[in-house]
């Protein structure tokens, strides 16, 4: 059986990936897809335990080292667990946040090092890479009201303007994998624009 499509969504939080991934799962089965739905952090039971860590408002002595390498390290545990065997059965994989996540939120927002976060999940991830990442933008404002105010979502508006440049910024690096959807309108019109970008590569 061949590889498999890997779909994954991208956007600040709050902006309605969950949502949109399994109206595009609902879609694709439909149309006689096998598709799974995973997210990042915590799509495994090891994960859920690293995203506890991560989120928790409490742990205000993680640093930014820590904070990129327990995302790592619940990457490299989901694609190993989960991912990979998905796609090697054929299935279309669709995932809330991957590596993009940590270029934009870690290395733009944090202002840490890019290549130094690239290379860390590539090692963590095998150098495996989406072929098609949607990116839902929209004002990091309006988002974030709708969030529970986990520790990365208690940051600033500056800080997630930042993160929103950064997905713009790695867009325009990679227009052929990474497509910008808005994410303002009914989740059905929304929806309608994430299920054309997907049908144009599967």
């Amino acid at each position: 059986m061949g590889k498999g499509l890997f779909i994954t969504l991208e956007g600040v939080d709050g902006v309605g990936k969950t949502t949109q991934a399994l109206l595009l799962k609902a879609a694709l089965e439909q149309r006689g897809h096998q598709v799974v739905h995973t997210f990042e952090p915590g799509g495994t039971e090891l994960g859920s335990r690293i995203r506890q860590l991560l989120l928790n408002p409490e742990h205000t002595e993680l640093s930014s080292m820590t904070e990129i390498l327990l995302y790592a390290a619940d990457r490299a545990q989901h694609v190993h667990e989960k991912v990979r065997p998905a796609l090697a059965a054929g299935k279309t994989v669709i995932c809330e946040r991957f590596v993009d996540s940590s270029l934009a939120y870690q290395g733009y927002g944090l202002g840490l090092e890019l290549a130094a976060i690239e290379a860390v999940n590539h090692w963590a991830t095998g150098g495996l890479k989406p072929d098609l990442t949607i990116y839902l933008d929209a004002d990091p404002a309006d988002c974030l009201a709708r969030t529970k105010k986990d520790r990365i979502a208690q940051r600033t508006l500056e800080y997630y303007g930042r993160v929103r440049a950064g997905f713009l910024a790695i867009a325009q690096a990679e227009p052929e994998r990474f497509k910008v959807i808005s994410a303002v309108g009914t989740l059905e019109q929304v929806a309608s624009r994430v299920l054309k970008a997907v049908e144009g590569v599967i």
